[in-house]
């Protein structure tokens, strides 16, 4: 029996920036309280100015990285950054989605474990 490939993908590389706002003052903080949806709508439109084919960028409800927010996800690859200036996002999109490099400095790594949630 021989497998069905599966279809091409739709996008290249596909963004989700957390966009996921809690009430003021939670422990956990939110992305959006950090400024995300600004960085979403930079990004989205940076993106389609370099002319990023294949690269699409959307919103994202809560990531559960809310201590190292606001938080950037490229798949396919699953690699997590913390963005939170525009020159971290243009940053982003030149060495990951431009170079399909790595971000390093803004990478969110194994390491990076938000505390236990009570």
């Amino acid at each position: 029996m021989t497998a069905e490939a599966d279809p091409p993908p739709f996008f290249r590389a596909h963004v989700f920036v957390c966009c996921n706002r809690r009430p003021d003052g939670h422990r956990r903080g939110s992305c959006a309280a950090r400024g995300s949806e600004r960085l979403r709508d930079y990004m989205k439109a940076r993106a389609k100015e370099l002319g990023l084919e294949g690269v699409r960028v959307n919103m994202a409800g809560c990531l559960d990285r809310c201590e190292f927010g606001p938080t950037v996800v490229v798949y396919p690859e699953g690699v997590w950054y913390r963005a939170e200036t525009t020159e971290d996002i243009d940053e982003i999109l030149s060495a990951h989605l431009r170079e399909s490099g790595r971000a390093r400095r803004l990478m969110l790594t194994e390491r990076d474990v938000a505390p236990p949630k009570a």
